[in-house]
């Protein structure tokens, strides 16, 4: 089973990174602000990052990192990765 670490580009131009087993899934709630507390007072704009990986344990620990990761090195993260944008539909 795959998992996902995604980072979410806000309305606000902050970010928003998160793991997940099922990304369409976890966008809707997003989308509909019952995922999380942060995207709730910050709406998501757009999906600029996504990187599979094999195991949740993984997932978590990339999660890590890149929340750890200054706004700067967050968008070097996502300009590195050659991947089209997906954009919300409300």
């Amino acid at each position: 089973m795959s998992y996902y670490v995604y980072v979410i580009l806000c309305k606000d131009n902050s970010f928003y990174t998160g793991y997940t087993k099922d990304l369409d899934s976890r966008m809707r709630l997003h989308m509909n602000g019952k995922a999380a507390r942060y995207t709730r007072m910050h709406r998501p704009k757009k999906i600029v990052y996504v990187e599979e990986f094999g195991s949740r344990a993984e997932a978590m620990k990339k999660e890590k990192k890149v929340k750890r990761l200054n706004h700067r090195q967050k968008l070097e993260l996502i300009n590195s990765q050659n991947k089209p944008k997906i954009k919300f539909k409300r």
